[in-house]
């Protein structure tokens, strides 16, 4: 009787499979989980310093629908600085709970029920639920490794059809770590170019890429004025829990998403934007010292998963290695589960992240190097075993 009260496109939408695994493991003993994208750095001190001056100067009231002017006046500098796309902190600017927000609000905000929207996959787990719950039709654009899990302009032309509305573009990617350089979004410009179709760019990961500096696909010719820039301060500046993000654009888009936000979440934590107007005025060389570790982490887990067999791609961004487990004749999900179980590792099954994510896992390396080591060890050992059973050596 009760479930009968339940919006039927709730129910139909299937719990993440990262919290799955993360919640077994939870409670198991001697667990070394690579699972979930969350920094093991603490936020820098002199962030949580102004949270705490802020604080004791009782700066706990509500702010503006659209977040502090002094934070969204950083923000605009920020983004101009870095990523070379300018946006007025007066109407261009929304600060959200968390980038996670600004992606609900970008979906409901302009897609009609039965619209289409684009996403590459395999790609984080909350877009194609964002699309279903607005009454819109995710359609997936398959990527692989022979494209370094890229879409190019071939890709998404066969994709459109009369009903499509938007095209998510999430990169660097969770959880493949790939990236979309300049001549790779010029390419899928020109067919944007031809459409009239709404761009929501998660660029969440933006500060963590390597070798290559990120470009949005805001900057791309023609693409500013349809594009949502979405991003914020959990993942480069180690800021998790303060749940903060924001989506710059247009002003009439920008407007209508806070329509929605002011009657839902009114304002983003006054304190967490307190937090962040330093962390963009000084904390930028924190996230270069991250940045350098992460690095560090990324070429240790890639040459330990190709010492131990196993084909990995080379991740150029986000904190995510995406090793392929095709070779060992089981599915990720048996994979994921049988080494949790019998080595008490956990990662995620790739097809988490939509069906061309099955015959990979996703391993964080937003963990210590010691984590790290330990997990690839136990990861060895299993690989050995299942070889073993399967004849397979």
């Amino acid at each position: 009787m009760i479930e009968s009260f339940i919006n039927e496109r709730v129910k139909g939408i299937k719990p993440s499979g990262i919290r799955r695994f993360f919640d077994i493991a939870a409670q198991m003993e001697d667990v070394i989980s690579l699972g979930v994208g969350e920094p093991d750095f603490t936020t820098p001190w002199h962030v949580r310093e102004e949270a705490i001056y802020a604080l004791e100067k009782g700066r706990t009231t509500y702010t503006s629908n659209s977040g502090l002017f002094e934070l969204r006046q950083e923000i605009s500098r920020y983004l101009e600085e870095r990523y070379q796309i300018k946006y007025r902190p007066q109407d261009q600017i929304l600060v959200t709970v968390g980038a996670s927000e600004a992606i609900d609000l970008a979906i409901r905000a302009v897609i009609q029920p039965g619209d289409e929207v684009l996403i590459p996959e395999p790609s984080y787990v909350s877009y194609s639920p964002c699309v279903i719950l607005a009454g819109g039709v995710p359609v997936p654009i398959p990527t692989s490794e022979k494209t370094e899990f890229r879409i190019t302009g071939e890709d998404l032309a066969s994709c459109i059809t009369e009903r499509t509305r938007v095209v998510v573009l999430p990169y660097p990617n969770n959880p493949t770590g790939a990236i979309m350089e300049r001549h790779n979004l010029e390419d899928i410009a020109q067919v944007l170019r031809e459409h009239n179709i709404l761009i929501v760019s998660d660029e969440i990961y933006s500060e963590l890429t390597y070798g290559t500096k990120h470009v949005s696909i805001a900057s791309i010719e023609g693409m500013y004025e349809r594009t949502l820039v979405i991003n914020g301060f959990s993942k480069s500046f180690a800021m998790t829990g303060w749940r903060l993000g924001y989506v710059a654009g247009h002003p009439a888009l920008i407007a209508a998403l806070t329509k929605i936000h002011q009657f839902t979440i009114m304002c983003a934590p006054t304190v967490s934007q307190y937090a962040a107007v330093e962390a963009l005025r000084n904390g930028l060389e924190s996230v270069t010292k991250m940045h350098e570790e992460y690095d560090l982490r990324r070429r240790f887990l890639v040459h330990g998963f190709r010492k131990m067999g196993l084909e990995c791609f080379e991740p150029k961004g986000a904190f995510y290695v995406f090793p392929s487990i095709k070779g060992l004749g089981m599915s990720s999900e048996e994979f994921c589960d049988r080494l949790l179980r019998e080595e008490r590792v956990a990662v995620v099954p790739g097809n988490a992240f939509g069906d061309s994510g099955e015959g990979y896992i996703r391993c964080s390396y937003a963990y210590s190097l010691k984590n790290l080591e330990a997990a690839l060890e136990r990861i060895g050992r299993f690989v050995k075993k299942v070889r073993k059973e399967k004849n397979l050596e």
